[in-house]
C-alpha cells in the first residue's frame, strides 16, 4: 500500500484527492491547518466527511499542521514510509494576496520549500505541486506549458513562480521527481466561498445582489473539482520533471455560469457590476493535449453538469451553506 502526504487535506481540491486516493486504497498521511481564510465550516464539513469515508478508520490519518512549521512537518513524516507528498496546501484567492502579500509568500513559497526539504531528508522522491493558471498572464490561448510566465500580475501568482522554481531546484540538484499541475478555474460541490460559483450560486438562492467584477464577458476554463483530483492522482506516476496544464479545455464566459446557475436554480439573479480587478485574467483556456498524453487523462464533466451537481449539493446543505460567508 502506498503512503502519501496530502497538504491542505481539508481544503477544496485536497479533500476531493483524498476522497479518490481513498477509494484507490492509498493510506493517506492528511494536514490542513485549518486556517480561517474563509468560513472554517466548509472545512470541517469536508474533514468530517473524509473521516466518514469507509475507508478511512484504516488509511486515513489527519493532523492539524501549518506546512510553514518545518519541525512538526518533520515529526510527523518521520513516522511514516511515505511514497509521494501532494502539495494541495496554499494561500489562494488573487485579490486577497494584494492585500496580505507577506502570508503568500511565507505559505506558498516557504512551506513549500519546507516540504521539498522533507522529500530529500527522508527520501520521498515524488513530489507534486499544486500551482496555477494565473502564471499564464498576457500569453496567448490556448495555454501551452512551454509557454514562458515570467509576468505574473498578482502576489499569489508569483508566489506560485517562486513555488515552482525551487521545486525545479530540487529535481535538479536532488533527482526529486517533480509534477507540477497548473489547475484552471476549478468548482463543484464545497467548492471555495471566494470563487465566484458558490458565490453565485449561494447569492442566488437566497436572493442577495451578485457582485460582478466586469461586464461578465470575461471568461474562465471552469474544471470540476472531480476531473481536477483524478489528474493529480495519475500524476503520481515517475516523469523526472513535468509541468501539466488540468483544465475543461473549453472556457466560457462568467454570464454562462450565472445564466445556468439561474436555470439550475429556478431563480433570477440580480446583478450588480463594479470594475474590472487589474489583478485579474480577462479570459483563461487550457490546453490539455499534454494531460492526455503523458496521463491519459481529459475532463469528463460539463459546466452545465457541475453546476447542476453544484446546485443540487447547496440545496441539499442549505440549512448550513445558508450560513457560510462569502
Amino acid at each position: 500500500m502506498s503512503v502519501i502526504v496530502v497538504t491542505g487535506a481539508a481544503g477544496f481540491i485536497g479533500s476531493s484527492v483524498c476522497h479518490q486516493l481513498l477509494d484507490q486504497d492509498y493510506q493517506i498521511i492528511a494536514i490542513d491547518n485549518m486556517n480561517d481564510y474563509y468560513d472554517t465550516r466548509l472545512k470541517e464539513w469536508r474533514l468530517q466527511k473524509l473521516k466518514e469515508h469507509k475507508k478511512s478508520k484504516k488509511n486515513f490519518t489527519f493532523y492539524r499542521c501549518d506546512i510553514e512549521d518545518l519541525e512538526s512537518l518533520t515529526n510527523i513524516c518521520q513516522k511514516y514510509k511515505i511514497d509521494a507528498i501532494i502539495n494541495e496546501a496554499a494561500r489562494a484567492g488573487v485579490r486577497y494576496s494584494i492585500e496580505n502579500p507577506h502570508i503568500y509568500l511565507t505559505t506558498n513559497a516557504n512551506g513549500n520549500l519546507n516540504l521539498l526539504e522533507i522529500c530529500k531528508k527522508h527520501n520521498i522522491n515524488k513530489y507534486i505541486l499544486a500551482s496555477t493558471s494565473s502564471l499564464y498572464a498576457g500569453q496567448p490561448m490556448p495555454f501551452q506549458e512551454c509557454l514562458p510566465v515570467n509576468e505574473p500580475i498578482s502576489p499569489y501568482a508569483a508566489s506560485k513562480k517562486a513555488a515552482e522554481a525551487m521545486a525545479y531546484s530540487y529535481h535538479h540538484l536532488f533527482d526529486l521527481d517533480v509534477t507540477i499541475l497548473r489547475y484552471f478555474t476549478v468548482y463543484g460541490p464545497a467548492g471555495r466561498p471566494d470563487m465566484a460559483p458558490l458565490r453565485f450560486i449561494k447569492w442566488t438562492l437566497e436572493g442577495t445582489p451578485l457582485t460582478i467584477y466586469g461586464d461578465g464577458s470575461q471568461t474562465r476554463d471552469f474544471t470540476y473539482v472531480e476531473d481536477i483530483a483524478r489528474g493529480t492522482i495519475k500524476a503520481l506516476k515517475p516523469m523526472g520533471f513535468e509541468v501539466i496544464n488540468l483544465g475543461n479545455n473549453h472556457p466560457d464566459k462568467i454570464s454562462k455560469l450565472i445564466e445556468l446557475i439561474e436555470e439550475k436554480t429556478g431563480k433570477k439573479s440580480i446583478r450588480q457590476h463594479k470594475p474590472f480587478h487589474k489583478a485579474d485574467m480577462i479570459a483563461t483556456w487550457a490546453n490539455v493535449e499534454k494531460a492526455n498524453q503523458l496521463l491519459g487523462w481529459k475532463p469528463e464533466v460539463s459546466l452545465e453538469e457541475g453546476v447542476e451537481r453544484s446546485v443540487r449539493w447547496a440545496k441539499e446543505s442549505w440549512d448550513w451553506v445558508r450560513k457560510v460567508s462569502v
